[in-house]
């Protein structure tokens, strides 16, 4: 089954035996009937499993070529899932370049349970291989990097951490499945905050996993059971009705992205465009061999190079909409410095490239000349 036909029916069978509706039924219930104790129809409490959420999860699975997936509460609940399987002492390396978000929750939380992070520039995967001691349990990678879009090498990565027995991590929200899968190319895990292109909407938040490994599987379940940050089969049902439509949506983003990306290089109040699918870009190859597209995410900084510039601009447009998240039809403007990224320290956040002229856009399924047409007026 090919992936355009897997958004629709993949993982979609027995949805409904009583009626054989097309669409799987909401099932908004806590609990199920048991004919004795113990006994059941495969499901006895929704905090543990149900029914719609297990069709989402066999549908993530699918379209990332994953024999198990997991949903979760939010895109951080997953990521908090992953983390739980290391002890006190444990080190994790991450790139250094990624979600202010992601950043939180490793230095703000989990360093203060004993466990290491170190932050290294990954565009040049052998630099992974330095920090790894005998301590170093995970590699965390994010590809295309927000909001920087920096290229990391998936599969040279992989290569690194079965070397050395560690666990591999990939953030696949910017990309996808429509653009890539990193299981095919060496992935342990695939994480996704569902929020953005696969709900697609901005209408639902939610996070997910998806692995091969079954014992890996299945303590992850495990956690994500004992700890109950799960989705409601509301946001289930949304999220599913989103990955029907992802392959459109995400090619529309695709166009729309690149002619965005063109207009604002040749643009003369704009500096730095960040883009994988320019040829410039320092890992363009890479990105051209492991993704079947470059996306509709974009960055660049203000030809002034100040803050006073950047809040000009995304306090301007008219179209794209000033806000938090991304991968939804609708095209938004953000400032990282001061919104999605704002956890971050300004100096460890400078250093990968997160200055205050800098703006993220993700583009939308609008008509391009509209989107251009905004943006024009907005640099003026």
């Amino acid at each position: 089954m090919k992936f355009n036909t897997k958004t629709i029916h993949g993982g979609q069978h027995n949805i409904d035996p009583a009626y054989n509706s097309v669409m799987p039924p909401i099932y908004q219930t806590t609990t199920y009937g048991q004919s004795s104790p113990g006994e059941h129809k495969g499901f006895e409490y929704s905090r543990s499993g149900n029914p719609t959420r297990a069709a989402l999860e066999r549908s993530i699975a699918s379209i990332e070529n994953g024999d198990y997936g997991l949903a979760f509460s939010s895109g951080l609940a997953a990521i908090d899932a992953v983390l739980k399987l290391l002890k006190p002492g444990d080190e994790v390396i991450s790139t250094s370049d990624l979600y202010g978000g992601s950043y939180r929750i490793f230095t703000r939380i989990y360093e203060d349970f004993g466990i290491k992070f170190h932050f290294v520039g990954m565009e040049n995967v052998a630099n992974i291989e330095k920090f790894i001691n005998e301590n170093t349990k995970l590699v965390w990678v994010e590809t295309p990097t927000n909001p920087m879009m920096n290229i990391i090498d998936i599969k040279a990565a992989a290569a690194i951490t079965q070397k050395h027995n560690l666990l591999l991590a990939v953030d696949n929200t910017f990309a996808t499945p429509y653009l890539q899968t990193p299981l095919d190319l060496g992935a342990d895990i695939i994480m996704h905050s569902a929020t953005k292109y696969l709900g697609g909407h901005s209408d639902v938040v939610m996070g997910s996993l998806v692995v091969n490994d079954k014992s890996l599987a299945q303590k992850l379940y495990f956690i994500q059971n004992a700890s109950g940050a799960v989705p409601g089969p509301q946001d289930c049902f949304l999220v599913l009705r989103g990955i029907k439509t992802l392959h459109l949506r995400v090619q529309r983003h695709c166009e729309n992205g690149r002619a965005v990306a063109h207009f604002l290089k040749s643009n003369s109040n704009v500096d730095k465009v960040y883009w994988p699918g320019f040829e410039d870009h320092p890992n363009h190859q890479i990105a051209k061999k492991q993704m079947s597209d470059y996306g509709g995410m974009v960055s660049f900084t203000t030809k002034e190079g100040t803050l006073e510039s950047a809040i000009n601009v995304v306090s301007r447009v008219k179209i794209f909409t000033l806000a938090e998240s991304l991968g939804g039809v609708e095209s938004l403007a953000g400032h990282p410095a001061s919104m999605t990224h704002a956890s971050i320290p300004k100096k460890d956040r400078e250093k990968t490239g997160v200055v205050d002229s800098l703006i993220r856009l993700s583009v939308g399924i609008e008509d391009i000349d509209d989107l251009i047409a905004d943006l024009a007026q907005a640099l003026e």
